[in-house]
C-alpha cells in the first residue's frame, strides 16, 4: 500500500466554508506591521499567503488546528467555525 502525500491526504477531506461567518480574520494593520509573520510558515495547510506586502488568508482548506493563534504575536482572531461549517474529516 502506497503512503499519500499531505496534499493527498487534505484533498479527501471536504470543506464547508461559511462565507458570511468567517471563522478567521485578520488584523490589517496588526497584520502589515507584523515583522515575523510566523502564520507564513507554520499553517500546515498552507493557507497564509503574502501577496505583494500584505498578508492574505483563504477560509477553504483550514484544518482548524489553531497553530496560527498559538504562534500569532499580533492575536490573530480567530474561533471555531458555526454549526455545520467547516472541514470534515473523511479516512478514504
Amino acid at each position: 500500500m502506497n503512503r499519500l502525500t499531505p496534499e493527498q491526504l487534505l484533498a479527501i477531506d471536504k470543506f464547508l466554508v461559511d462565507d458570511e461567518e468567517h471563522h478567521i480574520s485578520l488584523a490589517d494593520d496588526a497584520c502589515q506591521g507584523c515583522a515575523a509573520r510566523p502564520c507564513l510558515v507554520v499553517c500546515p495547510a498552507g493557507l497564509y499567503t503574502l501577496k505583494g506586502d500584505r498578508i492574505s488568508f483563504d477560509d477553504a482548506g483550514c484544518l482548524e488546528c489553531g497553530t496560527c493563534r498559538v504562534v500569532c504575536p499580533q492575536a490573530v482572531r480567530w474561533r471555531y467555525p458555526r454549526g455545520g461549517f467547516g472541514i470534515i474529516y473523511r479516512y478514504g
